[in-house]
């Protein structure tokens, strides 16, 4: 897969140079296009995005409307239509990564234009790191502008409040203030969770996800309120939002969707691959008996507690499926799990480990031994 760096590119360079000389008076191409490209390849996505977005406040005009005229001529007339990019007609997709940044971080001065060009920006390509500064400045100020979004008849303006306003967007600027009290938010959440696209609902899971982080209870208590005569659209949404929350077993968002203390024996968690070569999979089964005089659901996940370098072995939470028993019941289950290599995680050889946990409850020990290429 190539790297995402490249989409940030030398023929993107001169796609935004191109457009620049449009609508620039007096614009000199060739210096523009040299400070870039002679850096370009040495840099990562957001610092080649940052780099253009360096030189292009150099060339723009100062004055805000000036500016915020220039930008907008920029655009692409498709916008994101089919996966459009940026050409000759114009800027869009990956390109406007480095536009947002440069209102973004210049266009405090004028605070209200900028949010105006930046939710036009947003059906280009997300906004949703460059509004953060507007939040981080004077949150008050721009959630006043920003909550009018909420009824917006394009979709990308209505996920832009979402999505802008996590608090802990990822590669974003984190937003202290609704890290701390996420209270103002939860209107505006309340208001798109039924959004008739999905691309809106999930940035509304994925926002509630990050308030679970530092609020927990709440999120909790807000999932069994929205679960109440939910729809299955709603209750894809909720559960999505509690996903870490589930792993992690919180006691009051599983009674939330219904699931108590689990009421089982596990009569068997056997792994069938006690040696694991890197690369393959890990194979293993589990048996359970329910002890429940009713009818009772249950929500399997499995850890791989995978040894660090120190030799302590650290678990890690993986999804596995739901099921519902009736009392006395049993069941057998088989897994496959792949060991491949992934950026986040580097293995050791020797030991590992294996356990279930079923409705945040952890049941059985097992154990494997990774065997790493020479």
């Amino acid at each position: 897969m190539e790297p995402f760096k490249n989409r940030i590119s030398a023929d993107l360079v001169g796609h935004i140079s191109g457009q620049l000389e449009r609508h620039v008076p007096g614009f000199k191409r060739k210096p523009f296009e040299k400070a870039i490209l002679a850096k370009l390849d040495d840099l990562e996505l957001k610092e080649r995005a940052q780099l253009i977005a360096d030189q292009m406040h150099e060339v723009l005009p100062t004055a805000p409307k000036k500016r915020a005229k220039i930008v907008r001529a920029m655009l692409h007339p498709r916008g994101t239509e089919k996966g459009q990019q940026s050409d000759g007609d114009g800027i869009s997709g990956w390109g406007m990564f480095p536009l947002g940044m440069v209102v973004g971080q210049n266009g405090l001065g004028d605070f209200e234009g900028s949010l105006d060009l930046l939710k036009d920006m947003t059906g280009h390509f997300s906004s949703e790191f460059d509004v953060r500064f507007f939040l981080i400045e004077d949150q008050d100020r721009a959630l006043t502008i920003m909550r009018e979004w909420v009824d917006h008849p394009d979709y990308h303006v209505r996920r832009l409040l979402s999505e802008g306003t996590r608090p802990r967007l990822p590669w974003g600027l984190q937003l202290p203030q609704l890290i701390a009290d996420p209270s103002p938010m939860l209107p505006l959440l309340e208001a798109l969770r039924d959004d008739e696209e999905e691309y809106v609902r999930r940035s509304v899971a994925n926002h509630l996800n990050d308030i679970a982080k530092d609020h927990p209870d709440l999120v909790a208590r807000l999932a069994k309120k929205w679960l109440k005569g939910a729809s299955p659209t709603r209750e894809k949404l909720v559960r999505h939002a509690c996903r870490s929350l589930i792993k992690q077993g919180h006691t009051a968002t599983l009674e939330a969707f219904g699931l108590g203390a689990p009421k089982i024996d596990l009569t068997k968690l056997a792994i069938k691959t006690k040696k694991v070569r890197f690369g393959d999979v890990l194979t293993f089964s589990a048996t359970i008996c329910s002890t429940s005089k009713q009818k009772q659901s249950l929500v399997f996940d499995y850890l791989v507690h995978f040894k660090k370098a120190n030799g302590d072995l650290v678990g890690k939470v993986f999804k596995w499926k739901k099921v519902t028993l009736a009392p006395g019941e049993s069941l057998t289950m088989e897994k496959s799990h792949p060991i491949k290599p992934i950026t986040t995680r580097r293995y050791y050889e020797g030991k590992q480990g294996l356990s279930l946990r079923i409705n945040g409850q952890d049941f059985g020990s097992a154990n494997f031994t990774l065997l790493m290429p020479d």
